[in-house]
């Protein structure tokens, strides 16, 4: 039965989960991003919040007690210079969890889990790469515009006498 469970235990024991989440948080600190399952990132995400919560208040006090978490200085070095003034006046929800689909060994669910504030790509609203052309499946690349000109590949003849 469930009753009482708070929390997904995924499949450990309780050092063994703790010690997880701390290298998958400091993780997602140093990089911005990290790829797992879904039942982790879930997991991870009620760690981690209040965690960057607390480094709203950068003084000695907060920065020990979030090392004692994480148990890593550059995780916490990252987390209070870089992370902290950019989500400053955002009020919680400092995660997002994508889904992508399945894994082809086991069949878990897989997650993209990252930190809302540093996904470029959904805050300048541009594509990854805006100078490629598309392409046909055979190699040669489409018409880019319609209605010109084109010239033949082949050299003309000369019909002249000489």
């Amino acid at each position: 039965m469930r009753h009482g469970k708070k929390i997904n235990h995924l499949g450990r024991t309780s050092a063994h989960r703790k010690a997880m989440q701390a290298n998958m948080a400091a993780s997602l600190l140093k990089h911005k991003r990290i790829v797992t399952t879904l039942a982790k990132a879930k997991a991870l995400r009620s760690y981690v919040e209040p965690l960057i919560n607390r480094s709203k208040q950068d003084t000695t006090h907060s920065r020990r007690i979030v090392f004692s978490y994480l148990q890593d200085k550059e995780a916490v070095t990252e987390l209070f210079r870089v992370i902290s003034p950019k989500i400053m006046d955002r009020p919680g929800g400092y995660t997002r969890i994508l889904k992508l689909g399945f894994r082809k060994g086991d069949g878990a669910e897989i997650a993209m889990m990252e930190l809302v504030d540093f996904n470029e790509l959904l805050l300048t609203g541009k594509s990854a790469k805006p100078g490629k052309t598309q392409r046909t499946r055979r190699g040669r690349s489409r018409k880019s515009t319609v209605g010109t000109p084109t010239e033949s590949k082949t050299p003309k003849k000369d019909t002249t006498n000489k």
